[in-house]
C-alpha cells in the first residue's frame, strides 16, 4: 500500500495576497474529497483508513487545522470564515476546482463555513456530530477542556473517554482497556489545539446554514453526549432538503466504530459522485 503523501510546499492557485493554505495529506486520483478532521485530530489519525480506502477512486485532501500537524497555531483567535478560506485554497493547491466535503465535529462546523461561502466549489457535502450555534452548555464544557488541558492533560484525556466514546464500546472495555484509552487520548492532548478549543466556544453559523445549495447528509451519534443529536437535527433542519441518519455510537464514532462510520460516509460520497457524473 502507498503511504499517505504530506503535502509539499507549492504555489496555491489563489493570489499571493490570498489565504494561505493549510498543511495537509493528499493522496490518490479522481474527483476531489475533502476531509475536515474534530478538535485534538490531525488529517490522518482522523481520516487514515478512509483515505485508504477512497485514494483508488478519489484525489482526497485532508487539511490539518491550526494546531494539528505542521501547521502552526494561529497566536490570535481562529476567524471561522478565514479558515473555511484556507480550507478551500487548500483544496485549490492540490489542484481542486470542484469537490465532496466531509467533516467531522468542529470539521463538519468548517465544511458547513465552506459550503456556505463556495457552494459553487462543493459536490456534496457530509456533516457529523455538526452544530449550528454553541450554547452556553458546550461553552461550559469546552471551557472546561481547555482548562483540563493546561493543568491536567492525563484527567482531560480520562473525561474524553467517558464522554466521546458511546456505551457499547465503553461496556466492553477492561480496566487495562480503559487505561489503554486513556494513554492514546493523552498522546493526541497537545497545548497547539488550545486555539481550536476556544473556536469551539463561539460557533454560530445561523446565517450561514440557509446559503447552502449542496445535497447534505446530516449525521448524528445517538450516544454523543458531547454534542447531542438536537444539534444535528437543529443543522439538518437549516439546510435545505438536507438528509438525516442517526445511528448508535458516541461523538468519538470516527474512532471507535470505524468500519461503521466510515462505510456510511463511503455509500454517501459515491452515490452524490454517480449523480454528479454527466
Amino acid at each position: 500500500m502507498t503511504p499517505l503523501t504530506p503535502s509539499a510546499p507549492s504555489t496555491p492557485l489563489s493570489s499571493p495576497a490570498g489565504p494561505e493554505p493549510l498543511d495537509h495529506v493528499v493522496a490518490g486520483s479522481g474527483p476531489g474529497l475533502v476531509l475536515i478532521h474534530g478538535t485534538g485530530a490531525d488529517a490522518t489519525s482522523n481520516w487514515g483508513p478512509l483515505i485508504d480506502t477512497l485514494r483508488d477512486r478519489y484525489t482526497v485532501v485532508a487539511p490539518n487545522l491550526p494546531g494539528a500537524g505542521a501547521t502552526p497555531a494561529d497566536p490570535a483567535p481562529i476567524d471561522l470564515d478565514s479558515l473555511a478560506d484556507r480550507i478551500l485554497a487548500t483544496a485549490r493547491t492540490a489542484g481542486l476546482e470542484r469537490f465532496h466535503l466531509v467533516g467531522h465535529s468542529v470539521g463538519a462546523v468548517l465544511a458547513t463555513a465552506v459550503a456556505a461561502r463556495h457552494p459553487d466549489a462543493v459536490t456534496s457535502l457530509a456533516l457529523h456530530a455538526g452544530w449550528v450555534r454553541t450554547t452556553p452548555r458546550e461553552a461550559f464544557m469546552f471551557d472546561l477542556w481547555a482548562h483540563l488541558l493546561r493543568t491536567d492533560p492525563a484527567l482531560l484525556a480520562r473525561h474524553l473517554v467517558l464522554t466521546a466514546m458511546g456505551p457499547g464500546l465503553l461496556d466492553t472495555l477492561d480496566e487495562a482497556q480503559f487505561a489503554e484509552l486513556a494513554a492514546g487520548f493523552t498522546a493526541m492532548l497537545d497545548e497547539r489545539i488550545l486555539g481550536q478549543m476556544e473556536l469551539d466556544t463561539r460557533i454560530d453559523l445561523r446565517d450561514a446554514v440557509g446559503r447552502i445549495t449542496a445535497p447534505t447528509l446530516v449525521l448524528a451519534s445517538a450516544d454523543d453526549q458531547i454534542l447531542p443529536p438536537h444539534h444535528q437535527r437543529q443543522l439538518a433542519a437549516a439546510i435545505h432538503q438536507a438528509d438525516y441518519l442517526e445511528v448508535p455510537g458516541g461523538h468519538g464514532l470516527p474512532f471507535e466504530d470505524p468500519a461503521r462510520f466510515f462505510s456510511l460516509i463511503t455509500a454517501y460520497v459515491d452515490e452524490r459522485q454517480a449523480q454528479a457524473r454527466p
